[in-house]
C-alpha cells in the first residue's frame, strides 16, 4: 500500500472517485451526441446503442479525470459497468484504466474476482499480467489494485496475493460491505462467538501478513463500509496491518464522522469511495441543458466532478482534524 499511501499523502486527500458510468449518471443528450460518428464506423446498426455509450462514457470519464487528478490519488472504476456494453465497454474499461494511469492516480479496479485454482490465476492477471515475448509481464488492465471476494477462501485468494507482491500491486478483500443486506451473510455469528465478517478480518490480516510494507501496511486490504462505523472502528483495532477501502460515503448515507473511526492515530490506514456524490454532481447544477454542446456537457461535468471533489476533502480533513 505504500504507492497509495503516497498519493494520499501528495494530495492530502484520503478520497477515491468511483468511475461508474450509467445511463442514469452520463448525460443522456451526451450519449446522443455521438451517434452518428458511431454509426459512421459499425457495419451493424445493432451494434450502434453500445458502441456509442462506450464512447461517450470514455470521454465523460476522461474530463472527470482531469478534473480531479492532482485533487484525488486514486480512482476506482466498476467494471460491471464496462461490461454490460460488451466488448465495446470492456476496451472502455481498459481506456479508462490506462489514462487514469498517465494522469498520475492510482487505479483500483472494482472487478471482485472470486474463485479458486486455474480460474483463480487467470483472475489474477488482472494483476500479475501476461507474459510477452520478452519474458516481461504485459500489463493487459493498468489497475494498481483489484477488490476480491474471499467466499472461496485461502485458495481463491493466494493467486491474488502472490500476483500483487510480484508485479508491486495491491487487493481488497470484501469483509464488512455497506449494503444493507449483508448482515444476512457478515454478521452471522460462528461456534466461538465471533461474527463472520470479524473472521474474515482476521483472515485478511493474515494473508497480508508476509508482504507489510515501508508503511506498515501489507498488499491485502480490506473493503469496510461506511455505514458501520463502530464496526469499522473495531475492525481498525482488529487489523492493524490491513488498509480500508470506505465504500459507502455520500449516496449510501454514510458520512465523513462515520468513517473517522477507521482511520489509524496518524491519520491513514484508509481511503473512502465517493462516485455518484462526485461524478454525478452535475445533475445539481442549475447550469445544465439538454440543448448544450458536448464539449460545454463534459465541462460542466468535469468542473462540478471537482468541486464535489473538493468539498469531500474538506469533509474528510474536518472529520480527521
Amino acid at each position: 500500500m505504500d504507492k497509495l499511501i503516497e498519493a494520499i499523502k501528495a494530495t492530502q486527500n484520503p478520497s477515491v472517485v468511483g468511475l461508474d458510468p450509467t445511463d442514469q449518471v452520463v448525460p443522456a443528450a451526451l450519449i446522443d451526441s455521438f451517434r452518428e460518428e458511431v454509426a459512421d464506423q459499425v457495419d451493424d446498426p445493432a451494434e450502434i446503442p453500445a458502441m456509442q455509450r462506450a464512447v461517450a462514457y470514455f470521454e465523460f470519464n476522461r474530463a472527470i479525470i482531469d478534473a480531479i487528478a492532482g485533487i484525488v490519488p486514486a480512482v476506482k472504476p466498476q467494471i460491471a459497468m464496462y461490461e454490460a456494453l460488451g466488448p465495446a465497454g470492456v476496451d472502455t474499461y481498459e481506456m479508462t484504466c490506462e489514462y487514469a494511469q498517465s494522469q498520475g492516480l492510482y487505479v483500483l479496479g472494482d472487478v471482485k474476482r472470486g474463485d479458486i485454482g486455474s480460474t483463480a490465476a487467470a483472475y489474477a492477471k488482472h494483476l500479475g499480467g501476461l507474459a510477452a515475448n520478452n519474458g516481461e509481464a504485459l500489463d493487459l488492465w493498468h489497475e494498481d489494485a483489484v477488490t476480491v471476494n474471499p467466499y472461496l477462501g485461502t485458495d481463491g485468494i493466494t493467486p491474488f496475493v502472490d500476483a500483487a507482491q510480484a508485479a508491486d500491486k495491491d487487493m481488497f478483500v470484501l469483509v464488512r460491505t455497506s449494503n444493507p443486506s449483508s448482515k444476512e451473510i457478515q454478521e452471522l455469528e460462528l461456534a466461538d462467538g465471533t461474527r463472520l465478517y470479524e473472521r474474515v478480518a482476521d483472515l485478511v490480516e493474515g494473508w497480508g501478513a508476509d508482504t507489510i510494507g515501508a508503511s506498515g501496511y501489507s498488499r491485502v486490504g480490506a473493503v469496510v463500509g461506511a455505514t458501520h462505523p463502530e464496526q469499522g472502528k473495531q475492525l481498525r483495532e482488529r487489523m492493524p496491518h490491513t488498509f480500508f477501502l470506505v465504500p459507502g460515503y455520500g449516496a449510501q448515507g454514510g458520512t465523513a464522522a462515520d468513517v473517522a473511526g477507521m482511520f489509524d492515530e496518524q491519520g491513514s490506514g484508509a481511503i473512502v469511495n465517493s462516485s455518484r456524490g462526485i461524478i454525478g454532481a452535475w445533475r445539481k447544477n442549475g447550469g445544465y441543458s439538454d440543448g448544450m454542446s458536448a464539449d460545454d456537457m463534459l465541462g460542466l461535468v468535469a468542473s462540478s466532478a471537482r468541486d464535489a471533489a473538493l468539498a469531500m476533502r474538506d469533509d474528510l480533513e474536518a472529520a480527521l482534524a
